[in-house]
């Protein structure tokens, strides 16, 4: 199995190998073919060239031929691969260049041969033949022999090496670019990945402490790197919690079955008088135990798929002036100035759990709240949904807390006096209820100087549930 590095690389050359393959093919064809067409346009302009001087060599006047022109121009064109025999206006051969060196012609109709045999295995030596004329009127022809459909000189040919070693060196220069680029670029993409790896095996492990510390400059390496340090950062975070979960339960269980344990066990040695008051103190522990059992059964039932909401449509400022009256007497004894304030509101949401996490906040602002405070609740009515906020001038939570207030069996309260609540399962209860109405609840929360508990709820959406 090849490592991400190595495929990377291999990719990148295999993609950059074809693609220069390609583009050195194409182009290769493409030049080819565009010079074989400005080369038999040349051979045309060249045979013109020909006729032109050719037919400027008459003399009108004398009726006659300059020879030795003509034999210039015949010699240029011929080691230009082009045979030329001329012919008068009575068709008498008055120039030819096999004639006048037929060694010569050979030699150069051999040369053109072999050196286009290994382009083109169907041209030949073809003769064309053009009039002579001045002022219009025929004065001779010329038969002009050359190789078609096209032939290259020497000087063509070194171009068109020329060419192709050109186009061989960027492909080959381009492939070791590509080697070189392919490999850093897999080596730093495959980096961070290989180091996340390596951190999520740590984390398997259970080594919830290690984290990617660099950053990178590739947006989605970036998130991945934050999504597995949020992972072991939430891993850490809950491992903590279960720790934590097992002592809260341990203490919570601890204390009545240690009180129930001493009274029993003075009483059966003797130590103790068997008395109603007796009995009844370890009855009250008892029952302790029971209140713990039935919030983690109504806890689990919350949270599990058993929860039934029976929703009907109701106004949650007149649930909420009924909850307050049910307090009234509570907040009495602590001098609170309890209020209620808002607009009524129709929402569609099961009135017993709304009610059972109004009273389960107002119950912990009126507990954690210091003689003659303040407890308010408010409703406000928005677009879509409906805003329960309860505030208070309480003790306050410190913002690492606010985060943790709504885990099983965590209380702020860490000497945990039975005086000032249960076993920490009420928030954990608010929430799961909430979210089974697919709302959300928050907390803005100040060390002494009090709490603000947001719940939103959905208006009138018949959502699929819990």
């Amino acid at each position: 199995m090849r490592g991400l590095r190595t495929q990377l690389s291999l990719s990148i050359i295999l993609v950059v190998l074809v693609t220069v393959s390609f583009i050195s093919l194409l182009s290769n064809i493409m030049v080819n073919k565009q010079f074989e067409t400005y080369i038999t346009n040349q051979k045309e302009t060249r045979s013109s060239y020909i006729v032109t001087d050719l037919s400027n060599q008459y003399d009108k006047n004398s009726q006659t031929w300059k020879s030795d022109y003509l034999h210039t121009i015949g010699m240029y064109s011929l080691y230009d691969g082009y045979l030329l025999t001329i012919y008068n206006s009575s068709n008498e051969v008055i120039w030819d260049a096999e004639s006048h060196d037929m060694t010569l012609c050979k030699q150069i109709m051999e040369d053109i041969t072999k050196r286009m045999s290994k382009r083109i295995s169907h041209g030949s030596f073809t003769n064309h033949t053009y009039d002579l004329t001045y002022n219009n009127a025929k004065i001779g022809a010329v038969s002009i022999r050359y190789y078609g459909p096209y032939f290259y000189s020497e000087n063509d040919f070194e171009f068109i090496n020329t060419f192709n070693t050109v186009i061989l060196i960027i492909g080959v220069v381009s492939c070791a670019f590509s080697l070189l680029v392919g490999w850093f670029l897999a080596s730093k993409i495959s980096r961070p990945i290989t180091k996340t790896a390596e951190i999520a095996k740590h984390i398997s492990n259970g080594n919830y402490n290690i984290r990617f510390e660099s950053e990178t400059k590739t947006k989605e390496l970036n998130n991945l790197v934050s999504a597995i340090n949020f992972l072991a950062t939430n891993l850490a975070s809950q491992e903590n919690l279960r720790k934590q979960l097992t002592t809260n339960v341990a203490h919570e269980l601890r204390t009545p079955l240690t009180a129930i344990r001493s009274y029993l066990e003075a009483m059966i040695e003797g130590l103790w008088e068997i008395t109603p008051k007796r009995l009844g103190n370890c009855l009250e522990e008892v029952k302790r135990l029971s209140n713990l059992v039935a919030d983690l059964e109504r806890l689990a039932k919350i949270e599990g798929d058993n929860l039934k909401l029976n929703k009907t449509h109701f106004d949650l400022l007149e649930m909420i002036h009924v909850i307050k009256s049910n307090f009234s007497a509570e907040a009495a004894k602590k001098n609170l100035s309890l209020l209620v304030k808002g607009e009524a509101v129709l929402i569609y949401a099961d009135k017993d759990r709304m009610s059972q996490v109004v009273t389960n906040l107002l119950s912990n602002a009126i507990k954690y709240t210091p003689d003659g405070g303040t407890v308010c609740l408010e409703v406000k009515s928005q677009e879509k949904s409906a805003c329960i906020i309860v505030e208070d001038t309480g003790i306050g939570i410190s913002k690492e807390e606010s985060a943790l207030i709504f885990e099983r069996f965590y209380r702020t309260d860490k000497s945990r006096n039975r005086k000032t609540g249960g076993a920490g399962i009420g928030l954990t209860i608010v929430k799961s209820i909430i979210a089974a109405h697919n709302g959300t609840i928050s907390i803005e929360s100040k060390v002494d100087v009090g709490s603000r508990f947001i719940v939103t709820l959905p208006k009138e959406e018949d959502l699929v549930l819990l």
